[in-house]
């Protein structure tokens, strides 16, 4: 096992495909993880498939079709509207989490690819996930990655720790943009062929909260949206 090599949670989407070239950037042997649980969005897993194949990362796509099975978000609806709030009460959003918010997903994602880490021989975990623009998901918090990467190495052999990296935990979409700018061209281009948008269109539908604050990052970073300009 080396610590230069790690797995990358790869959506489809901005924020995984910014995390798949800030791993590059950072270690020297990369794979990609993607997981087909039934979402509405499915056209992301064939941009993530996509988008791996030209960053030259081997890509695996992992079967869950469990979650769709207990989940009751609109995420893994095909005839709902997806709504800001409205969903689960919760003390952080007493008027309801996001309808998009998938129980247990992040934590089905992460242990996953924290076995097929241990498989690889890779160290390193890296998500997307991110507590400043925090969109009403309780497993997308600081606080709940750090508590499962200690289970998680509790469940893994002692000889084959894991270390769950969030690059944009702390990064608001502006910064996320800008972060991608910075590694460079292929970053950019990637992301024009990301998918966001919770209704699997690209460059996005426009109206969902996806796309919204994707749309928001970009402006505020001043940097045009590569999925807009290849559409």
């Amino acid at each position: 096992m080396t610590i230069k090599t790690a797995v990358v949670l790869l959506s489809g989407g901005q924020d995984s495909v910014t995390c798949l070239y800030w791993a590059l950037a950072n270690f020297d042997t990369v794979y990609a993880v993607s997981v087909n649980y039934g979402q509405r969005h499915s056209s992301e897993l064939a941009a993530a498939a996509k988008i791996a194949a030209k960053a030259g990362v081997q890509h695996t796509v992992l079967e869950l079709p469990a979650l769709a099975q207990i989940a009751d978000s609109d995420l893994v609806r095909k005839d709902t509207a997806i709504a800001g709030s409205g969903g689960h009460p919760d003390k952080e959003m007493p008027e309801g989490l996001p309808t998009s918010f998938v129980p247990g997903r992040n934590l089905l994602f992460l242990g996953l690819a924290s076995a097929y880490a241990v498989k690889m021989g890779a160290g390193n975990v890296i998500t997307g996930v991110c507590q400043t623009d925090y969109s009403g998901y309780p497993d997308c918090r600081d606080e709940f990655v750090k508590a499962l990467n200690v289970a998680v190495n509790l469940a893994m052999p002692s000889s084959r720790p894991v270390a769950i990296h969030t690059p944009l935990m702390y990064l608001t979409k502006a910064e996320t943009v800008e972060l991608a700018k910075s590694l460079g061209t292929e970053c950019l281009a990637a992301l024009g062929e990301s998918i966001t948008c919770y209704n699997g269109l690209r460059p996005g539908c426009g109206t969902c909260p996806a796309c919204t604050l994707r749309a928001a990052g970009f402006a505020e970073a001043g940097v045009p949206d590569p999925s807009a300009l290849q559409a």
